[in-house]
Parts: structure tokens; sequence; C-alpha cells
């Protein structure tokens, strides 16, 4: 699919911490700001239980999840916009991925340094999501100089793409995301040419002290964050870094009894993970045999001959039907065999939307 969720944030609030213990792919992680130049870019295993439990039944040879990136862009700084601290490079890396997830720290830790001199959640996504904003205003006010223009000549699409730059400096100028805004399925086609920052879906992460992990509800920062988040219509992830990192590096009961000493049932990466996945609009479809159990990324809507070209480009062009069985039907049956006596496993064609937890054998023709 090749989408990838890029996290972002103020210096030291614990970006690169979290990628370590998504990717455990050491990118450098220290006491002090920019430490972290270069967009680090790592694959991560999306986790599913649905996987695990087509393994149990079918009993393969192998076993394959699905995968997408993160990646890891060095801190915003006030004035980004403008080219402070490393800020243009850091826009441009962020213009490169398709969903933000903004770390915000929710900790106090005087061995920690915030940039600001304090710990104040709201205030640093407030900085970001300004410097974000005032980037998009540069580049529609650069469009509406040339638009306006060849509106006024009453070319065409000038006088169609006009009134949705206008729109978008207006909400701007309020200091409102373009996401914000909303627009018809033609006007949506427009500002995806924009190549907007605000546009893209943003996900907060909240990164919390150990003592916080198990019940976030007392850390007021927490509960701040997730007022903020609920009026941009976003999710929180509530999570502890520097934990995950330690978790990152267990496997088996020794991961499952860290858990339950820490007072939690699964790890905040795994939601993170299943969340970042959500947020950039992919689904999770299933091939089941002897040989494999393989879980396929698609993104929501895409039809039958389209998720078979993920597997083969053959697949698609040689396309003549799917057999499907829902992953809660054959569960419920307990095999392939009892699923096809009770009727849940159809036959769809060219047309039928393939939906998240489909198992799907593609039959085709090249």
């Amino acid at each position: 699919m090749a989408l990838t969720a890029g996290i972002v944030g103020l210096p030291n609030v614990g970006k690169s911490t979290l990628f370590n213990a998504i990717t455990q792919a050491g990118a450098e992680s220290a006491n002090y700001p920019f430490c972290t130049i270069d967009p680090n870019v790592g694959i991560v295993e999306v986790p599913d239980y649905r996987l695990t439990k087509l393994t149990e039944l079918v009993q393969p040879k192998k076993t394959v999840p699905t995968a997408f990136e993160f990646t890891d862009i060095a801190g915003i700084v006030k004035g980004a916009s403008k080219g402070e601290g490393l800020g243009n490079k850091f826009l441009s890396h962020i213009r490169q991925v398709d969903a933000i997830c903004q770390v915000v720290r929710c900790f106090a830790d005087d061995n920690i340094t915030h940039v600001a001199g304090k710990v104040d959640p709201i205030s640093d996504i407030e900085v970001i999501n300004l410097e974000l904003i005032l980037a998009d205003m540069e580049s529609v006010e650069k469009r509406i100089s040339r638009v306006e223009k060849l509106a006024k000549q009453k070319d065409k699409e000038a006088s169609i793409e006009f009134p949705i730059l206008a729109r978008l400096r207006d909400a701007f100028e309020a200091e409102q995301p373009a996401r914000a805004v909303e627009f018809t399925e033609d006007e949506m086609k427009i500002v995806k040419h924009l190549h907007l920052l605000t546009i893209k879906p943003m996900l907060y992460v909240a990164n919390v002290g150990e003592e916080d992990v198990a019940d976030p509800s007392g850390n007021e920062y927490v509960q701040k964050v997730r007022e903020f988040a609920q009026k941009d219509n976003a999710e929180v992830i509530v999570i502890s870094a520097k934990i995950e990192e330690e978790i990152a590096e267990l496997e088996g009961e020794e991961k499952q009894m860290f858990l339950e000493e820490l007072g939690i049932e699964e790890s905040g990466l795994d939601q993170l993970i299943r969340a970042a996945y959500s947020l950039l609009g992919l689904a999770t479809y299933f091939t089941a045999g002897v040989q494999e159990v393989r879980a396929w990324t698609f993104r929501h809507g895409m039809k039958a001959p389209q998720c078979a070209g993920v597997i083969h480009s053959d697949f698609e062009r040689g396309f003549i039907r799917a057999e499907t069985v829902h992953y809660d039907d054959l569960l419920a049956a307990g095999s392939m065999a009892a699923a096809k006596e009770a009727g849940k496993v159809r036959l769809e064609g060219k047309e039928y939307e393939v939906k998240d937890g489909d198992i799907i054998h593609f039959r085709f023709n090249v």
C-alpha cells in the first residue's frame, strides 16, 4: 500500500523513544533537540488476533502478518514554517507522509529538558498545529495569486478552484486546519492536488510516566489533550514511550507477565499501531491455506480485482471471481468445509467491495 504515518512533536517529547519501541530500529535518542535530523523510516507489523486464530484453525506451514510504515520526523519548533530550527526540512518530511501521529508530553521529569521550559501539552499542540497551518497558508496564498487572475478572466477550472482556495484561506486565518473544512467529493480532488499538511488525518499520542500507564484518568495533562482532540475529531492513544521500549524487547510469556505487573492488558504500541492503520483508511483481508496464512492490507472501498492486485498484478488482470468467507463466519463454523455447508462461502464478482476480515481465494486466468 506504501502508506506511512509520521511521528511528529516538539523536541524531547519522546518521539524517537517511541519509534525505537515501534520498530526496534535504534533511532538515536538523546536529551537535546534535533538529534533526529533525517527521518527514520521503519516497517511495523500490524497486531491482529484474527491471524492467530486462523493459524490455529488452518495450521499452515507459515503465517505472515501485514505491515505498514512509521516515519520518525525530527522535532518541530515555533517558527518552523519560517525556517526556524530545521523547520523547512521537517515540514517537507511531513508533506511526504499520509497521516500524522502527534506525540505530546504528558509527564513531568526535571531530568528531561522541555523546549519551552515547562510541561504544557495544549501549548505544545497549538505550536505544532499553528506551524502546519502557517505553512499551508503560504501555499494557498501563492496559489490564490495565480488562480484569482484566471478566475476573473472566466477560466473554467480557475473559477471552480478559486472559491475553494478562499474557503481554505478563511479557515487558516481562523487557525483551523484544512481537515475542518467540509468539501464535496469533487472539491476534495482539487484540495488533494494542493498537498496540504493540515488535510492529513491527525492522531494524538499522550506520552505519560510509568505511574499513569494502568490508569491515566488521574493525569490532568491527558484529560486536557482528550478535550482538545475531541474538538479536532481526533483519537487519543495513551502510552509510556519509555515503558514501551522495554516491552518491545520482551516476547511471549515474559512480555505478558510484564504487562500484568503494569496492570494493563495490551501494550500501548499495539493500540497505536492499530489506530494509525485505521487512520490511514486501511483494512485487512486474509488468504488461508496449508502452505500459508497471510494478512493483506487494502484501502477501504477497494473492489475484489483491486485487492487481488495487492497480491500480484496478474491476479487483477486475469480476475474471474473471489471465493469469499468472512472471518466471523469461518470461526463460527469451525472449518472451511463447515462454512461451505452453512452457505457462508460466497462467489463474488468484479463489483464486490472487499470487507475488513474477509478471507478470500482469488480465481484468475492470465
